[in-house]
């Protein structure tokens, strides 16, 4: 989700922050996300049944194989019962196969991901909110986004599974007390963000670190981090996400960003 502008007066900030977080929590809780992970399995190339599933999966190089085995399961759209082949090597993070009540999210990192969210999962179903730092406008910083010259990709670890490449537009420069300091902007789906660290991580918030939305710069590539709005990575909710990305090395802040997102629950 996207950070709007930010209101000037102190009412009508909080006003659009608490807008912003009710939005925020109905997303993160709504039935098939997040929250409703309850499995995740790396595929290999035996044709074998995965917890809680129907059918067989299984991989043949950069190819997805399933059989539901007369089980109705869509994708995109088509609905089948006999064995299917999806090349997904190329596709977006998480692309769904509805099985049932269930969907399956597949992601490809020369290795198939499958995660299956359940709409009545534990988690989802004693979800009660995440605990936050209160807003406040001196967490509302202003930068400015300096484009590389071409674009580029940098490789980050991820959280429990080897490393990936995301692209990155550049680098955004702002203060804080005083001193300058950057954050490496990636963009995904249309998006920009960023995700860091800082010395609140793995004391009060998530030790893997958060991620901020960005609204788009203006021609000058001036931009507004607003760290009230930083939110925990997936991974921060459940085990079955071992692909989140961890913050490069120039994203590790030196100071504590009380604000935004704590650790969940």
């Amino acid at each position: 989700m996207s950070n709007a502008p930010v209101p000037t007066g102190p009412q009508e900030f909080t006003r659009a922050w608490q807008e912003w977080r009710a939005g925020w929590e109905q997303w993160l809780s709504r039935p098939l996300g997040w929250l409703a992970a309850t499995a995740h399995e790396w595929l290999d190339d035996t044709p074998r049944n995965r917890p809680g599933l129907p059918g067989l999966w299984w991989q043949d190089g950069d190819a997805l194989h399933l059989d539901p085995q007369g089980t109705p399961m869509t994708f995109d759209g088509e609905t089948f019962t006999t064995e299917r082949r999806l090349t997904l090597a190329g596709a977006p993070d998480d692309v769904r196969v509805t099985v049932g009540d269930l969907e399956v999210g597949i992601t490809y990192r020369g290795t198939y991901l499958i995660v299956t969210y359940d709409p009545g999962s534990p988690a989802r179903r004693d979800f009660h909110g995440v605990p936050v730092h209160e807003p406040s406008p001196r967490w509302v910083l202003q930068g400015r986004l300096e484009r590389f010259e071409a674009p580029a990709s940098i490789t980050l670890d991820s959280v429990g599974w080897g490393s990936h490449a995301h692209d990155t537009p550049g680098l955004i420069r702002f203060e804080h007390a005083g001193t300058e300091h950057t954050l490496q902007a990636l963009t995904s789906n249309g998006r920009l963000l960023t995700v860091f660290t800082d010395a609140t991580s793995g004391v009060t918030t998530y030790g893997a670190g958060r991620s901020l939305d960005l609204p788009v710069p203006d021609a000058g590539g001036n931009v507004t981090l607003d760290f009230n709005r930083a939110v925990n990575l997936p991974c921060a909710f459940s085990e079955h996400f071992p692909i989140c990305p961890l913050p490069p090395s120039g994203n590790r802040l030196p100071f504590a960003v009380e604000a935004g997102e704590k650790s969940p629950r």
